[in-house]
């Protein structure tokens, strides 16, 4: 049994995310935790919220709220919601947990004491008319890169570029919209990642099987311009971690709180104490999966994120973890994902645009939407969703092949044997080169998803479903009845047997129509079709009782396409 250590990138607590959040890092890691556990092996998949830095204390401003009320009840909202679409995180942490202040500071001080922490006296933005420095997302401008004109203060969503707030062009306070800015000496710790960069170097270039977009963006920050960059990772600011060597004062810091981009990805960690914790398992329990001499050394660790978040994760976490000189897990396997645009726009969090998660969760269940996003992962380039696409992609793949198929089965042999697994008939030349290609197709399907190709996994999943759809006009069952009754039967039993075998396999994309198919089969207990596939597929035998489930998944109308084209055509407020 392989074990498989799951992250993905941790959602900011800022509100609630849009389809495009979700698509780009929480669902397809789902997917493949879904698919480790349904092939037997043991898996703890994390994730958390991002609750420090300027946009908390932003969003809790204009909710009226104190930070840490407003980020507490975030929590709990982006935890229903993460319910709702059925992502099966075991844990679902929060970065401003004791845990991850406690490591934040012992990594600090690992770092300081490694000589790779040094001390700045910089200048940066202060705004008269707020009374404070402005960092990071306090400040909006002009991308010196790009031009694009609503970049923040620490990268510009555009172009991706990592930023320092004084780089912006034209800059302007996100607080009060004044530019009555100027620079004001102030004091900050620096991480020296330019000091680690041929290890880093090292590291990523014996990534030989990451994807191209991860590796690409990675080796971008190391070798573009001046090569890889000391980064700040200090803030002027009320909410976040307190600056600390460890559990010792740092003179000169006093006030000020670590950078949300140092503490954020080290809460993956913790989240696995926060797990450890409330299920009684101690210090133990989460470092056999994070530390290489607790037990961790024979743990797979999978990274699911965004393309802007690739430089954090392949360099300044990276340089965190190596820097520590302690034996920390470090990632084996970073998959990227493009962005996922809106009918001819952008999704966008800060501007309100596009379908957001708990919108989804309103007008249809979960696996619909789980199942449009997987399929239409952006994988090799951006993707983009439209309703049209939407409407034809549940309407063919979810009702027309998997619905269609369960339907027409259950209740043809309702109609003519009863509500139980009907008896007679062998297998003939037909059924055995059914199954001959179902298994190469599974084969396939196992590599695919093993490899995280997340389309070609859906792909292949719609092609098996197919399979059974064309044996199942093509045999026939209701015609054979009239002349060979068992034939007949023989071939509704395979039909059965079929559902059992698509719900097993469609868990990972699509979990609650699979926990409906196999408890209309009354078998809840079905293992992964591993060996024999045609064994596997007699395992409902002749008297076995079923139900007819309810319809899987009703078809999507013009109307209430054009409904909802026009219900979100707006801007969110």
């Amino acid at each position: 049994m392989a074990r498989h250590l799951i992250t993905s990138a941790i959602p900011y607590i800022n509100g609630i995310k849009h389809l495009g959040n979700l698509v780009g890092s929480q669902l397809p890691a789902d997917l493949y935790a879904r698919y480790q556990r349904g092939r037997g092996h043991e898996v703890l998949f994390l994730c958390a919220t991002d609750e420090h830095g300027t946009p908390a204390e932003l969003a809790a401003a204009k909710a009226g709220k104190p930070v840490a009320e407003y980020c507490a009840e975030m929590h709990d909202v982006q935890a229903g919601i993460a319910r709702g679409f059925r992502l099966s995180f075991d844990h679902f942490g929060r970065s401003s947990s004791a845990q991850n202040h406690r490591l934040t500071q012992h990594f600090a001080g690992r770092l300081a004491a490694a000589g790779l922490i040094r001390e700045v006296t910089e200048k940066q933005m202060y705004s008269k008319a707020d009374g404070r420095f402005l960092p990071d997302r306090y400040i909006e401008g002009t991308c010196p890169n790009c031009g694009f004109d609503s970049a923040r203060g620490d990268q510009c969503d555009n172009c991706t570029k990592q930023l320092d707030p004084v780089d912006l062009i034209n800059p302007r306070s996100t607080i009060s919209g004044s530019t009555d800015l100027e620079q004001r000496e102030t004091k900050h710790l620096y991480l020296r990642q330019s000091a680690m960069r041929q290890q880093l170097q090292d590291w990523i270039d014996s990534k030989t099987d990451w994807p191209i977009l991860t590796t690409s963006i990675a080796k971008k920050w190391l070798n573009d311009g001046d090569g890889l960059q000391d980064r700040g990772i200090t803030r002027d600011l009320d909410w976040g971690i307190p600056v600390r060597k460890g559990d010792q004062d740092w003179p000169g810091m006093e006030g000020k709180v670590f950078y949300v981009w140092f503490d954020a990805p080290i809460e993956y960690i913790a989240c696995g104490a926060e797990w450890a914790e409330a299920q009684g398992l101690g210090a133990e329990g989460w470092e056999r999966w994070w530390r290489t001499d607790k037990g961790a050394g024979d743990v797979t660790y999978t990274q699911f994120m965004g393309k802007d978040n690739v430089p954090f994760h392949t360099l300044s976490f990276p340089a965190t973890i190596i820097g520590s000189g302690e034996p920390w897990k470090l990632v084996d396997y970073i998959k990227s994902f493009n962005y996922l645009n809106y009918d001819g726009g952008q999704f966008s969090t800060s501007r309100g645009r596009g379908v957001f998660m708990d919108q989804a969760l309103e007008i249809l269940p979960a696996d619909y939407w789980r199942w449009w996003l997987l399929s239409h992962a952006p994988e090799s380039s951006d993707a983009e969703f439209t309703w049209e696409n939407f409407q034809a992609s549940v309407n063919k793949d979810l009702a027309d092949v998997l619905g269609n198929f369960v339907s027409r089965i259950t209740k043809f042999c309702r109609a003519k044997f009863g509500e139980a697994v009907p008896e007679g008939g062998a297998w003939g030349e037909q059924e055995t080169a059914l199954i001959e290609t179902l298994t190469a197709r599974i084969r396939t399907y196992e590599a695919l998803m093993d490899a995280m190709e997340v389309r070609k996994s859906a792909q292949e999943l719609r092609a098996i479903w197919v399979l059974g759809n064309e044996y199942l006009q093509s045999a026939a069952p209701w015609v054979t009845f009239k002349e060979d009754p068992e034939r007949a039967a023989m071939q509704t039993r395979l039909g059965l047997n079929l559902i059992r075998l698509y719900a097993v396999l469609s868990a990972p994309f699509i979990p609650d129509a699979s926990a409906a198919m196999l408890t209309a089969m009354q078998a809840q207990d079905a293992p992964w079709p591993e060996g024999d596939l045609g064994e596997w597929l007699s395992a409902l035998p002749a008297g076995h009782a079923f139900t007819v489930p309810e319809v899987l998944f009703g078809k999507i109308t013009d109307e209430q396409r054009e409904d909802w084209q026009t219900r979100f055509a707006g801007i969110r407020t």
